[in-house]
């Protein structure tokens, strides 16, 4: 029989507050432990002080390192297979990779082959949470959230609705999203770790009309989540410029359409108006920073330490397969990288909290992932800090854990991660 109850032993990460408010909010123990009861962490601290119940299984990491698993915000599962495409903007991209790719999902053995390994490879890259897109099939949402059911995942996604500037193969319509979506999130929302997110993919590919019903269905169910995408390159602007021609900027495409709230989550956000970025502060909605995507495909520089000082709520995603890696080490690096070039370097206790409490707090989950705290979810990461031989002599020199982690985040892929935990149980070790 399984052990209902473990006790995770190495060095632990976690944080009291946002470290880009408060430096002192990360909490580090050289020699800590993680208690796991029924798939829940019961308490966290010091190794040689924690409570231990009876019979519990002991799981010793020496120096690696635990932390909260890993939260990917914003991704499309369907794009697995074409990751890396070479050579084009956004529109180009889409048209010529992504849109073919997608028209196959409504196989069902299909989406299920690539929904199997996508979570394959995001928890080889501990990734325990995924926010994704699935296509206009609602075959794509099942296949996903039936494989993310199977593994006892917290996973979210949604039918992605499209009703103009796609091929006729991919177009719904405004009626025909709002009725499947509806069943979908009937279905699916809310049944044990899942959650629907109302999505509409973004306004060039919706009309006033599709919109708007998608705005009404959330409207009804103010519990979900919903997703899109804004301003990730200057022509698609432009772009919606042309077809909402009467429209402040571009979020007032959603605005106008009952499609923005606190419970929203806009991917990219590069080239935000103040008109826009007050408005998404002040109704407390989600950002999604995308780095590896936005060096990809040319889009531009977020600004996250401005935006983070700002006020607003940000997350951070690898954005599959705009993105070019699974791994949120990986996208973590290209979010310091692209920082840099903003003139700001961010910390790695920064880096460290927007893959997991960051992204938690955008999709209102951070009562029930994202850290290592009494009540949480017990979804985990366990990272060596010394997987190559680049990595482990850099570590080597390092003063804190802060210099130990850096090359980690800098370096690091798959082979860094030691073992994945979730909902209590170790997927990967």
């Amino acid at each position: 029989m399984t052990a209902k109850s473990h006790i995770l032993l190495g060095q632990t990460l976690s944080f009291d507050g946002d470290p880009f408010n408060d430096p002192g909010a990360p909490r580090h123990e050289t020699r800590g432990a993680v208690v796991v009861e029924d798939g829940v962490i019961t308490s966290t601290g010091p190794a040689d002080t924690i409570q231990r119940p009876a019979g519990a299984q002991v799981h010793d990491y020496g120096e690696k390192l635990i932390t909260a698993g890993f939260i990917d915000a914003h991704m499309h599962y369907p794009q697995t297979a074409m990751i890396a495409s070479w050579g084009k903007r956004l529109i180009d991209w889409l048209n010529d990779y992504t849109f073919p790719e997608e028209a196959r999902f409504g196989d069902r053995a299909y989406a299920q082959e690539i929904a199997a390994r996508y979570f394959d490879l995001a928890l080889a890259h501990g990734t325990t949470t995924s926010v994704s897109y699935a296509t206009i099939h609602p075959e794509s949402v099942d296949a996903y959230f039936t494989e993310a059911q199977r593994r006892g995942l917290r996973a979210l996604t949604g039918k992605t609705c499209m009703d103009r500037n796609a091929p006729d193969d991919l177009r719904d319509t405004a009626q025909s999203a709002y009725d499947d979506s509806k069943a979908l999130l009937e279905t699916w929302h809310g049944r044990d770790r899942l959650g629907y997110v109302i999505t509409p993919r973004f306004s060039p590919t919706s009309t006033p009309e599709q919109l708007e019903a998608l705005g009404a269905l959330w409207a009804e169910h103010t519990d979900c989540l919903m997703q899109t995408h804004i301003s990730e390159q200057v022509e698609e602007i432009a772009w919606v410029h042309d077809l909402f021609p009467t429209a402040r900027d571009y979020l007032d495409t959603y605005e106008a359409h009952g499609l923005l709230g606190t419970r929203a989550l806009y991917g990219h956000a590069i080239h935000l108006t103040e008109r826009e970025e007050a408005r998404i502060k002040e109704v407390g909605a989600g950002l999604v920073h995308c780095p590896t995507s936005n060096t990809f495909i040319g889009s531009g520089l977020f600004e996250t330490a401005r935006l983070k000082s700002a006020g607003h709520r940000v997350g951070l995603a690898t954005d599959t397969g705009g993105g070019s890696s699974f791994s949120m080490l990986r996208t973590m690096a290209a979010a310091y990288e692209l920082s840099q070039l903003r003139g700001t370097a961010l910390h790695p206790s920064q880096l460290m909290w927007l893959a997991t409490c960051g992204s938690a707090d955008v999709l209102h989950l951070r009562d029930k992932i994202g850290n290592l705290a009494p009540g949480m979810e017990a979804d985990l990461v366990v990272l060596d800090l010394h997987s190559t031989a680049a990595i482990a002599q850099r570590a080597a020199r390092a003063n804190d854990i802060w210099e130990a982690v850096f090359p980690t985040i800098m370096m690091g892929d798959d082979r860094a991660i030691s073992a994945v935990w979730v909902g209590g149980r170790p997927c990967l070790d």
